[in-house]
């Protein structure tokens, strides 16, 4: 179990602080100079960053997902439901895994390479493949132990 909590305390910092990022960037464009140089190196586009709703939209949901995987590896005590919880995380493993997967082969298969696919190869993408693989290890190793315990026969 104290595998799971590390790689559960891991992913779900790392969620919390890329939530973070966005969560800045709904007010300052910080660490480039302008919104233009923010949005050519993170997002991939010459001009217009998503809007602060947006950015602030995606904040939430890395919060969300943060939460989710914190309470699946018993990090954090929760009111909800594990089942929905252990659901949450399945999904946060699923979507982080297609945003990793579907960055390397759109950014290595992208003619000349630019900022943003340098970092997507080099950072963005493996971070989110390696966040959606703690997190699926949270899933399924916290998993086995509910599963394990609710196949035991009852003592008479």
């Amino acid at each position: 179990m104290r595998l799971t909590k590390v790689a559960g305390a891991v992913a779900a910092l790392g969620l919390a602080a890329v939530g973070t990022m966005h969560a800045i960037w709904t007010v300052t464009p910080w660490p480039m100079a302008s919104y233009a140089d923010l949005a050519r190196t993170v997002v991939g586009v010459t001009e217009g960053f998503p809007p602060a709703p947006l950015t602030g939209a995606v904040a939430v949901a890395l919060g969300a997902a943060a939460y989710l995987v914190a309470a699946q590896a018993h990090l954090i005590s929760s009111a909800v439901r594990p089942r929905l919880i252990r659901t949450g995380v399945w999904t946060v493993a699923g979507v982080i895994a297609a945003r990793g997967t579907a960055g390397l082969i759109s950014s290595g298969l992208t003619g000349p390479s630019t900022d943003y696919t340098r970092m997507d190869l080099a950072l963005y993408s493996p971070l989110c493949l390696a966040i959606a693989s703690l997190a699926a290890y949270v899933a399924v190793s916290t998993g086995r132990a509910t599963s394990a315990t609710s196949l035991r026969p009852a003592h008479r």
